[in-house]
């Protein structure tokens, strides 16, 4: 297993990445040419060895849920591998459309509620909070980590299917 400074290394020897610091000394790197609303590459790589790259577009890939894979055991080449994967499926849709890497159009960026934070809450009396921070947005239970979602449509979305509703 490589370590969290060698993974970093890895990463950032993309320079098509960019590296966004989130939360509990986590990192992302993001491909902001990506053709997709998705340009996150890299994700939650932390300082204990685990970390995933979004692989939902590359044929073949056993992925999570959220179309990532795990990297925690994998060598330098496999990571190395993903991450090139990553970028080539975000780069070109399968109508061939291709965004250039010298002049990225921008992409309309969807609008954050006025509020950063927010509490949601369900019929048994749980509280989740939702907070934006880092171009992410985190649900927190208390102070645990739940979950993390690029858009807030995601997370609303996510917080509705599990009973929540936004609280006053």
């Amino acid at each position: 297993m490589l370590d969290f400074e060698r993974k970093l290394a890895v990463f950032s020897s993309f320079p098509e990445l960019v590296r966004k610091d989130v939360s509990l000394g986590r990192v992302n790197f993001h491909y902001e040419q990506s053709v997709y609303e998705k340009k996150t590459v890299g994700f939650h790589l932390h300082p204990n060895g685990n970390g995933y790259v979004y692989a939902a577009l590359i044929p073949g890939a056993e992925t999570d849920a959220k179309g990532f894979v795990n990297v925690r055991d994998a060598s330098e080449d496999e990571l190395r591998e993903w991450i090139a994967a990553s970028i080539r499926s975000l780069s070109t849709r399968p109508d061939g459309e291709a965004r250039a890497a010298t002049a990225p159009s921008p992409e309309p960026q969807a609008a954050a509620p006025a509020s950063a934070e927010s509490r949601w809450g369900n019929d048994e009396g749980q509280t989740l909070r939702l907070t934006f921070e880092d171009d992410l947005w985190y649900v927190f239970a208390g102070q645990h980590l739940e979950s993390a979602f690029e858009t807030y449509d995601e997370a609303e979305a996510y917080m509705r299917e599990e009973g929540f509703r936004k609280l006053p």
